[in-house]
């Protein structure tokens, strides 16, 4: 499988040799494509937290999700100190992905390592101010020992929608008409966004 970098019009871009080897690193962690797209395009919404209030177990359990992680309002300052950002994306088919099991986690896991090496991969490049946000809650521990300390804070990241972000409003505003997965045997997509420069 090969990585595809799609652009968006008017969007900045970064060197295409970088493009390239950003690439390469994403198709070994199971990316499909980059996207390079303007960080004005992603939609930041109140009622985003709310799905993570009453609609997640996670809430309040984990590092990653609110509210340890930023307001709707500190979010939006954050993404508008950007002006380019990489949509990543991933199809996945995992039939028991409503069960939390071990290969559903293996999975996760990969995605969310994938995407923070590309953060990595992006400072180590010059661009100081990379950051990821992932796709899903965070699956790098069994469960969270939030509140202590977190095991991986290296790697620890906010989710699209732990930072408020709605993700089917931005995908659809990017033009990508979003897979959702209606019967456990469909495929689904992960989307995780890296906010570069």
């Amino acid at each position: 499988m090969e990585t595809k970098v799609v652009s968006f019009k008017n969007t900045a871009m970064l060197p295409p040799s970088l493009l390239s080897r950003l690439a390469e690193a994403a198709r070994h962690n199971g990316i499909e494509s980059l996207r390079p797209f303007s960080p004005e395009q992603i939609i930041v919404a109140e009622w985003v937290q709310l799905k993570c209030r009453y609609g997640c177990s996670n809430f309040n359990r984990s590092w990653c999700c609110p509210p340890a992680t930023p307001t709707p309002e500190k979010a939006r300052e954050i993404i508008a100190e950007y002006s380019l950002a990489l949509l990543l994306e991933s199809t996945h088919f995992l039939p028991n992905f409503y069960r939390d099991d071990g290969r559903k986690r293996a999975s996760l896991v990969r995605c969310w390592k994938g995407t923070v090496s590309l953060e990595r991969a992006l400072f180590l490049e010059g661009y100081h101010k990379a950051f990821s946000l992932v796709g899903e809650s965070c699956s790098l521990c069994k469960k969270c020992v939030y509140p202590r300390n977190c095991r991986f804070p290296r790697e620890k990241r906010p989710s699209l929608e732990s930072f408020s972000i709605d993700v089917i409003g931005t995908l659809q505003g990017l033009g990508i008409t979003p897979n959702l997965a209606a019967d456990v045997h469909e495929a689904f997509k992960y989307y995780a966004v890296i906010l570069v420069t």
